[in-house]
């Protein structure tokens, strides 16, 4: 019977670990992993870990733009077995992205067979499809093999990779990367290559240089998907010089007449968006009638892009139509700036356009040095081994002779003719026919080219001007074959200044217009009724609630929400839930102060003038224009003070105000004393000695001064009967005339 295997010795004394420490340690060490070896491109290559490997994967398998196409099987499978030691499904999908003309706006990857489509299909699986290496590739490649650049072992140890790759071009903003690591994230969109090479020019003729000059050369993204750039040039430059912001895009489009009617085409759309995705949220929006002025919409596309987008009717603005695609759409889209890069391939930081050209500028004046260095170095060896030549040539039967008799002919020919270990291995190495066609002028016409090209090699090397102007022609060449004439160095992405359409028209081509009544409920829930309800009494509260207010309006109108705070917000009754149920709290649509209440509610009107008056008696005129907002905090209207509350909200329809206080003194005054500002605390309206405001009125005094009783009769006095009570603003009035109600109020 087989011995039972004894358990392992506990140790003799535990080990006390801090969990704290422990966690912190162990999530900074994946946080590090994360950051440097996946999420974040090198800022002198624009590649990451996994990009690098396969293009010097390709490389080792000599996949030249020039020969045959290898199965990508065959690629991910040696990239994954000596390089990249992660799944092959996530080398494969980025290989695939590599070889996407509308991911990359400079293919990395020549890809052959069904690599995905613009509308989000997959690739096909890698036992099916094919690639090699692009040209634009090789030059991200040019000269690795002359150690321009450091090498590191792979993850198993048998083999070297890369550390970066030399690149000859800026690939960084050239291509573009996207990438999220612990608690950071990249975003960099694609530029012009030519462009780019004209910015660098230009960087290393003037080092100094910032955004603001820089923008003079890249003017902004160019995206592989065309599309146009509606941003301000200002915003552009402050997003280049910190390394953060976004960039507006949006589809291009044309219109095209079609018999009796027009149509809209769409011919590019903003970069990473799926046009699939694109028409059936584009569908649900018309089915939804969320676009009223879209009739139709069908996808015409082939191999380019072609979304054809009918209008409703004739009638309608194509801008206008466009413009409320842009609203509820990606035909839009906000393509992030974060310029978030491994600085020298080992510091995390954002950095701006200026010091990214910067960081690719000084990694091409390395790989140059070390080129040099390296081609220096292989021709000494090179005059070393011809100086041999030179010595066996002219001693040619003594060398023979000691070959054939000597035993150790070595140290015999180093002894007589002075040679190295590298001339007399050399000279031994020879093939005797290559010896009669040695001849001494084509050895010292080698030998003299060689120095000359060793001594150029040293004064470059000597010399830092020199050096910054071979790079310069090196980026000159770069740019000559993938200048603006070339099919792919063309701009794709244009600039085009936002088109001024008023907000009020865009909100009714954003929704289908009808008529609506507004109800707002005592305890402040709101909804929106279809058509205009008059008759409210049968309407169903929550609770103990009960009707507060209600506006007839239609569905594309704003509502001025009016708080006793003095805050003023805009609501657009679109979004107002509709009047099958209670409604919903105002509060969760507004960020109302506590102990606020509501004032007044208005449909909003333009160029239309409000009176504006709080508890106290003060109060002035505004503009309507003035008070519209965008946000859930909404805008500061009046300053009160101590226990005051904005109590009325008048439409300023008149040429008279009427105003009557707590004690019970009425005063009219014209609209014209009041003043007339955008915010603030107001003028005196009447002079109280107790108390404050009760109720106001604005009215023509020609049609008189109007009211009504609690019995619901309306009385009316004449103006030439008012001018007991009409006077200047900031008096205290006297006392009614006969018939006004009692509660100081006029009624509605």
């Amino acid at each position: 019977m087989a011995k039972a295997l004894a358990p392992p010795s506990a140790p003799s004394e535990p080990i006390v670990v801090n969990l704290r420490d422990a966690l912190e340690e162990r999530y900074l060490a994946y946080a590090l992993s994360t950051i440097m070896g996946r999420a974040l491109p090198d800022a002198r290559d624009g590649l990451k870990p996994v990009h690098r490997r396969i293009l010097y994967g390709m490389q080792v398998l000599r996949l030249d733009p020039a020969t045959a196409f290898k199965k990508c099987a065959k690629i991910v499978g040696d990239v994954m077995g000596d390089f990249h030691p992660h799944g092959d499904q996530a080398i494969y999908d980025a290989l695939v992205r590599l070889a996407q003309d509308f991911s990359s706006r400079y293919p990395l990857v020549d890809g052959q067979g069904n690599f995905g489509n613009i509308d989000g299909d997959p690739a096909a699986a890698y036992r099916y499809t094919e690639a090699r290496l692009t040209p634009i590739a090789k030059l991200l490649l040019e000269g690795i093999d002359e150690d321009c650049v450091d090498f590191r072992d792979n993850y198993s140890g048998d083999k070297q990779e890369p550390i970066v790759l030399p690149a000859a071009y800026p690939n960084l903003l050239a291509n573009g990367s996207q990438g999220i690591a612990v608690g950071m994230a990249t975003s960099i969109p694609p530029h012009n290559l030519a462009e780019l090479c004209d910015a660098a020019l230009y960087l290393i003729a003037h080092p100094e240089a910032g955004a603001a000059q820089l923008i003079t050369f890249v003017p902004g993204p160019d995206f592989p998907t065309g599309g146009i750039i509606v941003d301000s040039q200002s915003s552009i430059v402050e997003a280049y010089r910190t390394g953060r912001g976004s960039f507006r895009v949006r589809a291009r489009w044309s219109q095209e007449d079609i018999g009796r009617s027009w149509a809209v085409v769409i011919t590019e759309i903003p970069y990473g968006v799926q046009k699939s995705r694109l028409i059936e949220k584009l569908a649900e929006l018309i089915n939804e009638k969320k676009l009223p002025l879209v009739g139709d919409v069908r996808d015409e596309s082939t191999e380019d892009v072609r979304v054809v987008i009918e209008p409703r009717s004739k009638a309608v603005q194509p801008a206008l139509m466009m413009e409320s695609l842009f609203r509820l759409t990606e035909f839009e889209a906000r393509v992030p700036l974060n310029m978030n890069v491994l600085v020298d391939g080992v510091v995390p930081r954002v950095i701006g356009l200026p010091e990214a050209l910067r960081q690719w500028l000084d990694h091409r004046r390395v790989v140059l040095q070390r080129r040099s260095l390296h081609r220096r170095a292989e021709i000494e060896h090179r005059l070393e081994v011809l100086s041999g030549m030179l010595i066996a040539f002219l001693n040619l039967d003594e060398v023979i002779r000691i070959i054939r008799e000597e035993d150790e002919p070595k140290d015999e020919l180093k002894a007589k003719f002075e040679l190295t270990d590298v001339q007399a291995n050399y000279i031994l190495d020879t093939r005797l026919r290559s010896l009669r066609r040695l001849e001494e002028m084509q050895l010292r016409s080698d030998y003299d080219a060689l120095s000359k090209e060793r001594d150029a090699l040293q004064k470059l090397l000597d010399d830092e001007g020199a050096q910054w102007k071979a790079i310069t022609a090196q980026i000159r060449d770069v740019k000559r074959k993938y200048g603006a004439d070339t099919v792919i160095g063309r701009r794709r992405t244009s600039f085009e200044s936002m088109p001024e359409i008023h907000e009020s028209a865009l909100t009714e081509a954003m929704v289908e217009r009808e008529p609506v009544t507004v109800v707002l409920s005592d305890k402040g829930w709101i909804r929106a009724l279809k058509g205009h309800v008059t008759a409210l009494e049968t309407l169903v509260f929550k609770g103990d609630d009960k009707l507060r207010l209600s506006i007839l309006t239609e569905s594309t109108a704003k509502l001025l929400i009016f708080a006793t705070t003095g805050k003023v917000f805009t609501i657009e009754a679109s979004k107002l839930p509709g009047g099958r149920g209670v409604g919903e709290p105002l509060r969760i649509m507004v960020d109302m102060d506590e102990g606020g209440d509501v004032a007044a509610m208005l449909p909003y009107r333009v160029g239309e003038r409000l009176l504006v008056i709080a508890s106290d008696g003060r109060g002035f005129s505004a503009s309507q224009d003035d008070l519209v907002g965008g946000t859930r905090k909404g805008k500061a209207l009046m300053t009160l003070d101590g226990e005051a509350r904005l109590a009325l909200v008048l439409p300023a329809n008149g040429d008279h105000v009427a105003v009557i206080g707590q004690n019970r003194k009425l005063l009219v005054f014209p609209i014209d004393q009041m003043a007339h500002m955008a915010r603030g605390k107001g003028m005196r309206l009447q002079r109280y000695k107790d108390g404050g405001l009760s109720d106001a009125k604005v009215f023509h005094l020609a049609q008189g001064l109007t009211w009504r009783d609690t019995s619901g009769r309306t009385w009316t006095v004449a103006a030439a009967e008012l001018r007991d009570w009409s006077a200047n603003r900031a008096e205290a009035g006297r006392l009614p005339p006969k018939g006004f109600p009692k509660n100081n109020m006029f009624g509605s």
